[in-house]
C-alpha cells in the first residue's frame, strides 16, 4: 500500500491555504464596507465564499479525516493573523488625532500647522488642571509620523487616534473637496 501524498499532506495543505485566503479576504472586505466601498466589497464577498466553499466541499467529502479539520482551523487562525496585517497595510481612509498635553502645545501646534496639517484646537479643564487639546485629521499612512511629532512634543502627551468615515473642506495636506467624497462614498 502507498503512502497517500495526495490525501495526506496537499488537500490539507491546500484547505489550509484556501482558508488563509478566504478569511485575508474577508477581513479586507470588512474593511472596504466600513469605509462605503459598495462596489468593491462585494466583489471580494464573492472570492471569499467561493475559496470557503472549494474548501468546505472537500472536508464534507472526507468526514473521516481529523487533520483536515486541522488544516481548515490552522488556515482560519493564520487568515485572522494576515488580514490584520493586510489592514495595517492598506491603511485606507483618515483618522482624527486628538492631544491632550497638560504641557502647553502651542509648538506642536506650529510644528503640525508648519508640516501642512490643519489644527483645531483649544484649553480645557481635565482631571488635574488646565490642558491644551488639540485635533487633527490625517490619512491613515501618516499616523507614524505624526506620533514622532508628538513624542518629540511632549512623550507624556495624551492622544487618541480614531477611525473617520469622510472628510470635507478645511486646511488639509489632502484637501478632499466634497464632490470627490461623496463620489468615493458611493463607490
Amino acid at each position: 500500500m502507498a503512502f497517500d501524498y495526495w490525501g495526506i499532506i496537499i488537500v490539507p495543505l491546500l484547505i489550509f491555504c484556501a482558508r488563509i485566503c478566504d478569511v485575508s479576504i474577508g477581513t479586507v472586505r470588512i474593511i472596504f464596507v466600513s469605509k462605503g466601498y459598495r462596489y468593491l466589497a462585494p466583489l471580494l464577498g464573492f472570492f471569499e465564499v467561493f475559496i470557503w466553499l472549494m474548501a468546505m466541499t472537500k472536508i464534507l467529502q472526507n468526514l473521516d479525516r481529523w487533520y483536515y479539520y486541522l488544516a481548515y482551523c490552522s488556515g482560519f487562525a493564520t487568515g485572522n493573523f494576515i488580514g490584520i496585517i493586510l489592514e495595517e497595510r492598506i491603511a485606507i481612509g483618515y483618522v482624527a488625532i486628538r492631544v491632550i498635553s497638560r504641557v502647553p502645545a502651542e509648538p506642536l501646534i506650529i510644528q503640525l500647522k508648519d508640516a501642512g496639517y490643519g489644527v483645531t484646537y483649544h484649553t480645557a479643564q481635565g482631571s488635574t488642571g488646565t490642558v491644551d487639546v488639540v485635533f487633527t485629521i490625517i490619512k491613515r499612512p501618516e499616523i507614524p509620523k505624526i506620533a514622532s511629532i508628538l513624542n518629540e512634543f511632549n512623550p507624556k502627551a495624551f492622544y487618541t487616534v480614531e477611525e473617520v468615515k469622510a472628510v470635507n473642506e478645511g486646511i488639509h495636506r489632502f484637501y478632499t473637496p466634497l464632490r470627490s467624497v461623496k463620489r468615493s462614498l458611493r463607490s
